[in-house]
């Protein structure tokens, strides 16, 4: 991987996963947690009331959930 990976956690057992996951890869991360680098009103507000936990971005490019992340690294061959 090539861009760093932004992960908007709240330390639930999917961002976890998510953070391992890269981590596997050997990508570069940054784990933003809540209550310590942003709080639930500042989540809604970037992501919307619908959005859940890990929120992840590529780059400059947000992605979403998990499930996108999962979906945005298979296609680009990173998972097999």
């Amino acid at each position: 991987m090539n861009d760093t990976v932004v992960i908007y956690s709240n330390e639930s057992q999917e961002c976890e996963r998510m953070c391992l996951l890269l981590k596997a890869l050997d990508g570069e991360f940054h784990e933003y947690v809540l209550g310590q680098h942003f709080d639930e009103s500042a989540f809604v507000s970037e992501f919307g009331p619908e959005a859940t936990y890990p929120q992840i971005a590529f780059g400059s490019k947000h992605i979403g959930s998990m499930k996108e992340a999962l979906r945005y690294l298979s296609d680009r061959g990173l998972l097999v």
